[in-house]
């Protein structure tokens, strides 16, 4: 078992910039169309997130992408557990089971979606300006690992 936040077993969780009023609504929208309660979330810039990504490999500065760990009560999981960016969000798309939009997404080439995701994550903060986790309804508080 891992030192990170417990999680049922193979329950996926999402992490994501907590200071973008972007990935902020994102969330939101996840947690209203996930009607089994199963994604997780947490913020990057949170102590969860941070200890997950640095025991991964993976950059514990860069807010511009979102993770999504398929299991993270696995602790050690496998780099094909972990999604990143658009492959990321088609990921969770599909464990609140909203297949048909990540279909949607997935029809287009990992490099283009890619390059768009990259430009909304250049702009958004000055689109959507900032958000704040504390922002999300306080009955899905226990969603959240921090």
């Amino acid at each position: 078992m891992s030192d990170h936040p417990r999680v049922s077993a193979a329950e996926p969780v999402l992490l994501f910039d907590g200071e973008c009023g972007l990935c902020v609504r994102i969330v939101r929208w996840l947690l209203r169309i996930d009607a089994r309660g199963t994604l997780r979330f947490a913020p990057l810039q949170g102590r969860a997130a941070q200890a997950f990504l640095r025991a991964h490999g993976l950059p514990a500065d860069d807010f511009d992408s979102l993770v999504f760990v398929a299991d993270w009560a696995g602790g050690n999981a496998p780099e094909a557990a972990i999604a990143r960016r658009t492959d990321g969000v088609i990921a969770a798309l599909r464990a609140v089971d909203a297949r048909r939009r990540a279909a949607c997404l997935a029809i287009w080439p990992r490099p283009v979606r890619d390059l768009g995701y990259r430009l909304v994550a250049r702009w958004r903060r000055r689109i959507f300006g900032a958000g704040a986790v504390r922002s999300v309804p306080a009955q899905s508080a226990a969603r959240f690992l921090d």
